[in-house]
């Protein structure tokens, strides 16, 4: 299992937003420098991780992107699912586009949900303060 590369630069970007948290918006170019990540990627990660309602964007010569709550309100779980969806080990929940094939005598589901939310309960309890 491994992060795709919007979770890793999400939570990278992320990190250089926080530690500009207070002192105003953050411009695109600066994080992609920073963090050597191309600055169309990032635009397109900050646009979903806005949609989540984790950063807000000003316009001008000034602006930029900013936390749109405190370090110590926003978790490693809200960054990743807003880039990455909800983590779903399991094909059982009946809202994948792929059947299981062993359908309610599955005996992995149970497991494969409990692997969910242990990811889940780690990740919701990170405060990306922490970074």
């Amino acid at each position: 299992m491994k992060l795709s590369t919007k979770g890793r630069y999400g939570l990278m970007a992320m990190e250089v937003l926080k530690d500009s948290y207070g002192k105003g918006p953050v411009s695109v170019s600066t994080v992609a420098e920073e963090k050597n990540i191309s600055e169309a990627y990032l635009e397109q990660l900050f646009s979903l991780m806005k949609k989540h309602g984790l950063l807000k964007s000003l316009r001008g010569a000034q602006g930029g992107y900013e936390l749109a709550r405190s370090p110590e309100e926003i978790t490693i779980e809200d960054i990743l699912v807003s880039l990455e969806g909800q983590p779903e080990l399991s094909c059982c929940d009946g809202t994948s586009d792929k059947a299981c094939v062993e359908g309610e005598n599955c005996r992995m589901k149970s497991i494969l949900d409990r692997i969910e939310d242990g990811i889940s309960e780690v990740t919701a309890s990170i405060k990306l303060s922490e970074l």
